[in-house]
């Protein structure tokens, strides 16, 4: 069945405070959108199945943009696996099959690169997930988003309708990332680590393992522009899951040298070998989001500008 997003719609964001979530509110915010609604964790708990339906009942959405879930870099998914795992599974759960009871008509699951095989054959096409073993260091979480994705078809499937709908979007970056030191991504890890270098005028910095390995970075306005071309097209079956990437990778070494720059931090760099690479490349297939006539806006370069300007005017 068929769904025409308008402006009126019914849009419910499941995590309107993280760095997705937040990107699709100012998006809808912007444009017009007049029927948009969230609530803080501390109202609704969707590891809860009794509020979870409860909320859905109540407010009957259209379409469900979920962006809530537990989330963190190398050393989070390190030291709390169960933690990723348990919390994930039981969102994904309970939103999925309270947006099946209350007909929800088009809902976004967003997926990881971490779903690939650590050895994947690169760019990584969407067919080889679940073709091999997963990178160790984010295995809890890499297996709770392959449930997800799987529990999405399995729903299309057994419906026979396209209403849940798997995205993988690579390394997401921009406004409102989690600038923590232990628990956030490459980018915002890497922003305030210079930073505060700078600050306190370290004649160096240490970073996590050998700088070799290559990421793709997707800016989270593009992740959300995607994401409303993929609702407001006819989609099929074969389509779906489907990468969103930019197409180009960068090492974190080059990655990091251009955050030295633009931070204009004088210090040297130190590689800790001894601490984790994760996976050496993950370079996503963007063949399928290429074809309905997507393409990302914003270059790493861009990016990162936008980035620390907004990092300095809300963290700093």
């Amino acid at each position: 069945m068929d769904y025409d997003l308008k402006k009126d719609s019914k849009i419910y964001i499941a995590g309107h405070s993280g760095l997705i979530g937040s990107a699709f509110v100012r998006f809808f915010e912007k444009n017009g959108y007049t029927n948009i609604f969230f609530e803080d964790r501390i109202s609704l708990d969707l590891c809860s199945e009794a509020d979870t339906f409860d909320f859905f009942q109540r407010t009957q959405p259209e379409v469900v943009i979920l962006a809530a879930g537990k989330v963190g870099g190398i050393i989070a998914n390190r030291d709390f696996p169960a933690d990723f795992i348990t919390q994930n599974l039981s969102i994904q759960l309970n939103v999925f099959n309270a947006a099946h009871k209350f007909n929800v008509k088009k809902l976004i699951f967003f997926g990881s690169s971490c779903m690939y095989p650590k050895n994947s054959s690169q760019p990584m096409h969407e067919n080889t997930i679940g073709n091999g073993h997963l990178e160790e260091t984010s295995i809890a979480y890499a297996t709770a988003k392959y449930a997800g994705l799987q529990m999405c078809q399995a729903l299309n499937r057994q419906n026979k309708t396209i209403s849940f709908i798997p995205v993988i979007p690579n390394s997401a970056y921009g406004p409102n990332d989690n600038f923590d030191p232990h628990n956030s991504h490459v980018i915002a890890a890497l922003i305030l680590k210079f930073y505060e270098a700078k600050a306190l005028n370290k004649p160096s910095i240490s970073l996590w393992g050998s700088g070799l390995p290559k990421r793709e970075f997707v800016y989270v306005d593009d992740i959300v522009l995607a994401c409303i071309k993929i609702l407001k097209i006819k989609l099929s079956m074969d389509l779906l899951p489907i990468n969103i990437g930019v197409g180009e990778d960068i090492s974190i070494k080059m990655l990091a040298d251009k955050i030295k720059r633009m931070i204009n931090y004088s210090g040297e760099i130190e590689w800790d070998s001894s601490k984790p690479d994760g996976a050496p490349r993950k370079l996503l297939d963007n063949s399928k989001i290429q074809s309905i006539g997507w393409k990302s806006k914003i270059d790493i370069d861009e990016g990162l500008q936008l980035t620390y300007k907004w990092f300095l005017e809300n963290k700093a």
